[in-house]
């Protein structure tokens, strides 16, 4: 009950319900948010660059994060971000296979690389006992 005009029992008035949403939280957080993916995404590419030739083939579509190998125009051999000796490539695909031979190995070769070392990054790939690979290419421009 009310003593006095407007006041309740306590001496307090009635507070009122507040008929908005605030949204400035909402906004924080999205910020915050939109801030991470964009210094992560960068970090989520093949950190190896190389040239790769262009082709008209589509883009396939992949579950899983596939395992990358780079071959550049010098020869060098790239496993993931990773230069590895080209005798340590069976030996490290052998102890990643602890996930299974069906995960796909996207193979990326510069378009200068020799053809020569290209076929023999296949041969051990194929010899570590992974059956699913692909060849990397850019598409062309048109």
């Amino acid at each position: 009950m009310t003593s006095r005009r407007g006041l309740s029992r306590h001496g307090r008035r009635p507070r009122r319900l507040m008929g908005e949403i605030n949204v400035t939280p909402f906004v924080d957080v999205m910020l915050v948010l939109l801030i991470i993916f964009m210094i992560a995404a960068p970090l989520l590419t093949v950190g190896v660059p190389v040239d790769l030739p262009k082709t008209e083939a589509k883009n396939l579509p992949t579950e899983t994060e596939p395992l990358s190998v780079t071959i550049l125009a010098n020869g060098q051999v790239y496993l993931q971000d990773e230069m590895i000796a080209y005798d340590q490539l069976m030996p490290k695909l052998t102890a990643l296979a602890g996930q299974g031979y069906d995960r796909r190995i996207f193979i990326r070769a510069a378009e200068k690389a020799p053809y020569g070392i290209v076929m023999q990054v296949m041969a051990r790939i194929n010899t570590a006992g992974y059956k699913n690979l692909g060849l990397v290419t850019d598409t062309v421009e048109q």
